[in-house]
């Protein structure tokens, strides 16, 4: 995925410093030499001497991963190993091989185990607004108010019983993926001591520490395991350590003590589980599986554990106003009815009433069914698996999103952009040369396929002059790239030269320059050539050629001296093609995209500028500006064929670019946390990134106040992953990165995020309308009750009354969660800020309160020569009015509507519809009376429509000044959730 040229400061995991201890201590070294007579003990248990291979002796799981210890850095050979192991070259014994997996247990990864439903369902009530349900119904059982406590205690069922049927659903399609992850390896193996070993296919899961496999191209290594044979084998470990480049391997033959104080990644015999084979083939001998091996190792507990999500932070903001209110009610009801009317605890059922009628009942319920419907529809149009439901708000409310360059903003395709002389003159020869170096390497030396960089030159000369020209050639020998030597050759005999063999060399600028017959001055002067292109952006290959007297005997690294130089060859990315598109969109949206890659910076910067992500240019060192001083190398090795490190553009191949918001990992390695943050801010790439340091950016954006979503697919992604609010992955992602992940895309596809983050708006803006008017109509309500409380000689509505409302307004509040917000609620980051519903709430409680303030005159008149039972009267004037005035702020009041927006049907304006007719038809029926309330006169609703028409007039006034003030996008009715680059 990244690339870290080896020794670099960026080095992954296991690069150790020479100078310092390693962090991560390797395993045993092995030899290919080992005899095949090596006998294997009777007893055939694996001894507790072999350091992170399995677990000790009669423990019957894996033992700690490899380098747990310090005292596990000896490296051993090839038969030291193979003793260790009490196995052989000839592989184990069938009913061995039973005995070890009936005592270590099978390889695979440590399962994460399938959470029972009765768990599922108490683990979700520690959501903070059920929580305060779940206390609110104990009250109201203790109180003896049994209707509210069972209805309350219901919903709180309902929500948790929604929540967890949703988070089991996603965990289900997460194990669908893990199943289609293929199982089996080569393994060799004997029937009995003395049988002759056989290769045969055998599941994964039945490896055993001491099997003997083979490697071939293409295949996954199973486990981790030692080289003991190899030709040509090298791997790809990006989902280990984030370098793209593969990996030589070869065998161990005599011990290397200097091995001992390099992390494991670094030692050319081993090979880890989560790698791949890229070319060549060889034999292994598996030292750890299961939960011994590194590739286990991510799935620590301890690292699965983040801090409070974007989510979390809202709704624990929200909950405590909540509660505070709460807490103040009862005692404020119960003391102002002691000292005005000398009522005493009589009045407490009446008091946590009132508490209740302010809580959002419906909030557990309409958060999660909002959350589940958006996370259902993902999954049916897109393909995105949302494990976590609380993802799906922080995805809405991301601003800062944190990816990789290859493979999302570009294709893990180069292409050619140049090819030029010494002088920097364009020169097709170049080019030529080129192709014939990788076409005969590619024949000659027997590899599965060519690496990227070479499929790009003999593409590109393909369209240039066809295969006519490369044809006449015959190929010879080939010596095939490796990452010491840093550069391939091919021997080839050219057309009418009989007699002479010609070597092409192609490679790293400075490992090819050092081949060449060059004085220092023209050598140095072509590695600043060098330096200036990959500035700029662009991969490198370096071409000489030289005559040799033909000869029968191989050719060998020593031949590769004293050639021509011949030219360069520059080559650049190949934007992906949604990239440029789905950058711009995010823009639009708030999102900021912040670039976190292994590779060059010049590289980094050059895919940002082609596909118009803005880099603020200037030069200049520190963290005050973001700047980073590149001093880029021409003679870097890059992935497979030792190109330099750089992706390209379709600039000219000497145009240089500005890095004004470059960084580099040696940067960030300088500055404290508060700097860090600061830099990061401004800066919009991060180059030269080890997992440690994307970890510690994605952290110090979340602490200057960035909800912060990370894109990766390895398990050098995972410390990232963690680190973030929403962690987001591919679906082909290892399975570490994939179980970390709070979304899983069907691609690694920008695209494919913005329908996510757009999904995450729309349920946030829903949960955000339904808080904003239930919060201000309940406040408004309750400072009426205690007013008319403090007025009236009986209570202004009795405790059943309040129950029967709050469950209509609960009814009707559900069509918030099927509704559609407006265009404007999706253009910023959707946060649920406690400050901005305070301020929203406490304006329009007010207002509303005024309203019911004025039905109690309306009620005084009304009822002032009017035959009956007045308080009975008064109750029903109350109640009717109060759910008329909610209908009429759950349709004034939504989510940023235009005119036309808000005239269109919808679920909302239906249930909006059905509690006005049940506030006005209830007391008039059979229910009424059953309730305390009576009929009412006519001249009641003729006041009534005065005042609620006033009342309308009144709250679109404010709206409309409310929107002017706290805008979102262009128009806004949301008034929550700006951008953090705009507080």
């Amino acid at each position: 995925m990244n690339s870290v040229p080896e020794g670099s400061a960026a080095a992954g995991p296991g690069r150790a410093d020479p100078g310092a201890s390693a962090s991560v201590t390797p395993f045993p070294g092995v030899d290919a030499s080992a005899p095949e007579s090596v006998p294997e003990s009777v007893s055939g248990a694996v001894p507790e001497s072999v350091p992170g291979a399995v677990g000790g002796a009669g423990s019957g799981a894996p033992g700690p991963p490899a380098g747990a210890g310090p005292g596990a850095a000896q490296v051993k050979t090839s038969l030291e190993i193979l003793r260790s192991l009490d196995s052989g070259p000839r592989g184990l014994v069938e009913a061995r091989a039973e005995e070890r997996l009936a005592r270590f247990g099978e390889n695979v990864l440590p399962a994460w185990r399938p959470v029972p439903w009765p768990r599922r369902f108490v683990r979700s009530l520690r959501d903070p607004f059920t929580s305060v349900l779940l206390c609110l119904g104990l009250v109201s059982a203790v109180v003896s108010a049994w209707g509210t406590a069972c209805v309350i205690l219901a919903l709180v069922a309902v929500s948790c019983l929604l929540r967890s049927a949703e988070e089991h659903r996603a965990d289900r399609s997460t194990a669908d993926l893990r199943d289609l992850v293929a199982t089996t390896a080569t393994v060799v193996r004997r029937v009995s001591p003395d049988a002759a070993p056989l290769e045969r296919e055998v599941p994964v899961a039945d490896l055993v520490p001491g099997d003997v496999i083979r490697l071939g191209p293409g295949d996954l290594v199973p486990a981790d395991v030692q080289v003991l044979r190899a030709g040509g084998l090298t791997v790809h470990q990006s989902a280990l350590t984030g370098e793209s480049a593969p990996v030589a391997k070869h065998p161990l033959d005599t011990p290397d003590p200097a091995l001992a104080a390099a992390g494991p990644f670094a030692q050319p015999q081993l090979c880890f589980q989560g790698s791949s084979v890229t070319s060549g083939s060889g034999t292994a001998v598996i030292v750890a599986t299961g939960g011994a091996t590194r590739f286990a190792a991510a799935h620590d507990g301890r690292a699965r554990q983040r801090g409070a999500s974007a989510f979390d932070r809202s709704v624990q903001g929200i909950s405590w106003t909540l509660i505070r209110f709460m807490l103040l009610t009862p005692p404020l009801v119960l003391m102002a009815n002691a000292a005005l009317r000398g009522r005493g605890l009589e009045t407490l059922p009446f008091a946590v009433a009132v508490a209740v009628g302010l809580t959002p009942e419906m909030l557990p319920v309409i958060v999660t069914t909002a959350l589940a419907r958006g996370a259902a529809r993902l999954a049916r149009t897109s393909g995105v698996i949302v494990k976590r439901l609380p993802a799906l708000h922080d995805l809405g409310a991301v601003d800062v999103l944190c990816l990789d360059k290859t493979g999302t903003l570009t294709e893990d395709r180069p292409v050619v952009a140049a090819a030029v002389d010494g002088a920097d003159r364009p020169d097709p020869e170049v080019l030529r040369w080129a192709a014939l170096s990788a076409l005969w390497t590619l024949q000659l030396a027997e590899l599965p396929a060519p690496d990227a960089l070479d499929e790009a030159v003999l593409d590109a000369a393909e369209e240039a002059e066809g295969w006519g020209a490369c044809a006449a050639y015959e190929g010879v020998a080939a010596l095939p790239f490796d990452p010491v030597r840093r550069v391939a050759t091919a021997v080839v005999r050219r057309p009418g030269r009989l007699g002479v063999h010609t070597l092409v060399t192609k490679g790293a600028v400075e490992a090819v320059l050092e081949r060449c017959a060059l004085d220092g001055d023209e050598r140095e002067r072509l590695l600043a050539l060098a330096d200036r292109k990959a500035e700029s952006g662009l991969r490198l290959l370096a071409v000489a050629r030289a005559d040799r007297p033909a000869r029968p005997g191989a050719y060998t690294p020593a031949d590769e001296r004293g050639l021509t130089f011949v030219g360069l060859v520059a080559l650049r990315d190949v934007p992906a093609p949604s990239a440029a598109e789905a950058l711009g969109v995010l823009a639009r949206r708030g999102v900021t995209v912040k670039v976190l890659t292994g590779d060059h910076p010049g590289t980094a910067a050059r895919a940002c500028a082609d596909l118009g992500l803005g880099l603020r240019t200037g030069t200049g060192t520190g963290a005050g500006s973001g700047a980073d001083t590149l001093a880029g190398s021409g003679s870097k090795p890059g992935a497979g064929s030792g190109a330099d490190a750089g992706a390209g553009s379709g600039a000219d191949a000497g145009a240089t670019i500005e890095y004004g918001d470059v960084v580099t990992a040696e940067l960030v390695d300088t500055l404290s946390d508060a700097e860090l943050a600061r830099v990061a801010d401004r800066a919009t790439v991060f180059a030269r990134c080890t997992p440690e340091h994307k970890a510690r950016i994605v952290s110090a954006l979340r602490a200057a106040g960035h909800t912060t979503g990370f894109l990766g697919d390895g398990v050098n992604d995972l410390p990232a992953l963690h680190a973030a609010d929403v962690g987001i992955c591919p679906r082909n992602a290892v399975d570490v990165a994939r179980e970390a992940a709070d979304v899983v895309l069907a691609e690694k596809d920008l695209t494919a995020i913005d329908r996510a983050v757009l999904a995450g708006r729309h349920s946030s803006g829903n949960i955000a309308t339904y808080l904003r008017i239930t919060l201000s109509s309940n406040l408004g309500n309750v400072i009426a009750m205690l007013t008319a409380g403090l007025m009236l000689p009986f209570l202004p509505m009795l405790p059943a009354q309040v129950l029967v409302q709050n469950l209509c307004f609960d009814a009707a509040q559900l069509a918030f969660a099927f509704d559609r917000p407006a265009a404007s609620a999706l253009r910023r980051p959707a946060v649920l800020r406690s400050r901005d519903f305070l301020r929203f709430i406490t304006g329009f409680g007010l207002l509303n309160a005024a309203a019911d303030l004025a039905t109690f005159g309306v009620l005084a008149l009304a009822l002032h020569n009017a035959a009956g039972d007045g308080e009975a009267a008064f109750h029903a004037g109350w109640f009717t009015e109060n759910l008329l005035t909610q209908a009429l702020v759950m349709v004034l009041l939504r989510t940023g509507r235009s005119a036309a927006e808000r005239r269109a049907g919808g679920p909302l304006r239906a249930a909006a519809a059905g509690l006005a007719v049940v506030g006005v038809l209830l007391p008039l029926t059979p229910v009424g009376p059953l309730l305390g309330m009576s009929a009412l006169p006519p001249l009641y609703y003729l006041l009534l429509g005065s005042v609620l028409g006033l009342y309308a007039v009144g709250l679109t006034a404010a709206r409309r000044r409310y929107e002017r003030r706290h805008p979102v996008g262009d128009e806004s009715g949301q008034g929550l959730g700006k951008a953090h680059g705009e507080r």
